[in-house]
C-alpha cells in the first residue's frame, strides 16, 4: 500500500482527469534516475513471456531500487514505458493496471508509453524507466 504522493499533481482547469497517470508533477528534493528495468529477476532471468508478467517484474525491480535508495513508489514522478507490441499493451490494459496498482499502489506519476521495434534483451517485451524525487 502506497502513501499519498509528497509531490504536487497539477491539472489545468477544464482538462479531463487522465486514467492511470498524471500530466504534470511538481517536485523538490533528491533526484533518482533509474535505468530501464525489464521483466527479469535479480539473477537476470526473464520471469514471464507476456507483457503483464514482465511489467509486474519490472515494477518490482523499480521498487527494489527505490528501497535501496531510501525511497518509495510515491516518490516516483515519471515513468517511461517502452513496449515492443502496442496491441499487446493496449489489450492488456486492465491487467496491466492491476499489476501496476499491486506493485506501485494508487500513485500515478507522469507517464509516457512508446512502441519500439525491439529491446536489447531478446526476450524482453517491455522496459520501464523511472525518475523519483525524495523530498
Amino acid at each position: 500500500m502506497s502513501l499519498p504522493s509528497p509531490h504536487q499533481i497539477i491539472a489545468p482547469a477544464g482538462w479531463a482527469r487522465p486514467r492511470g497517470y498524471s500530466n504534470l508533477v511538481a517536485a523538490t528534493g533528491r533526484q533518482l534516475y533509474l535505468a530501464g528495468q525489464i521483466g527479469w529477476n535479480a539473477k537476470q532471468e526473464i520471469v514471464a513471456d507476456d507483457i503483464v508478467g514482465q511489467s509486474r517484474q519490472a515494477l518490482h525491480n523499480i521498487v527494489t531500487l527505490l528501497e535501496a535508495a531510501g525511497a518509495r513508489p510515491e516518490h516516483v514522478v515519471r515513468l517511461t514505458w517502452y513496449v515492443t507490441d502496442r496491441a499487446a499493451y493496449v489489450s492488456a490494459g486492465a491487467a496491466l493496471g492491476q499489476a501496476y496498482r499491486d506493485v506501485m499502489g494508487k500513485h500515478f506519476p507522469a507517464m509516457s508509453a512508446v512502441q519500439v521495434v525491439a529491446l536489447i534483451e531478446p526476450r524482453a517485451v517491455v522496459e520501464i524507466e523511472a525518475t523519483a524525487v525524495v523530498p
